[in-house]
């Protein structure tokens, strides 16, 4: 499993190989949001109410994910920020402020991977 700070790592040094390096701060932006609408278009051809035809091929959801992580670990990179003290401060944000919002899982603190909040899976 790759850590957070190895994931940033990673990316600094496949970016650092190319002469332009690091994309503007609104550029990355405007990458991030052409990647979370890939994803978007992606989670509603398999949930929503836009089904794929029949004769389109099914993307691939882990990749889209990933594409949307890159970016956002590239803009993370270009403004010096630490992906693992922000998301450990989110963490905690999250704990003050939604701990008694929902019913406690019976099976734990945390869901099964797969599944959602309804306890629909995948």
């Amino acid at each position: 499993m790759t850590e957070i700070k190895e994931a940033q790592a990673s990316v600094d040094r496949w970016i650092a190989r190319f002469e332009e390096g690091y994309w503007p701060p609104l550029v990355n932006l405007a990458r991030l949001t052409e990647e979370v609408g890939e994803l978007a278009r992606e989670m509603n051809h398999r949930f929503g109410a836009k089904k794929k035809r029949d004769d389109e091929p099914q993307g691939d959801l882990a990749l889209e994910l990933g594409d949307v992580l890159f970016v956002l670990i590239a803009i993370a990179n270009e403004q010096g920020i630490d992906l693992d003290d922000a998301l450990t401060k989110v963490l905690g944000k999250y704990e003050a402020r939604d701990s008694d919002r929902w019913r406690a899982a019976e099976s734990g603190p945390a869901a099964q991977p797969g599944s959602t909040r309804d306890g629909d899976t995948n």
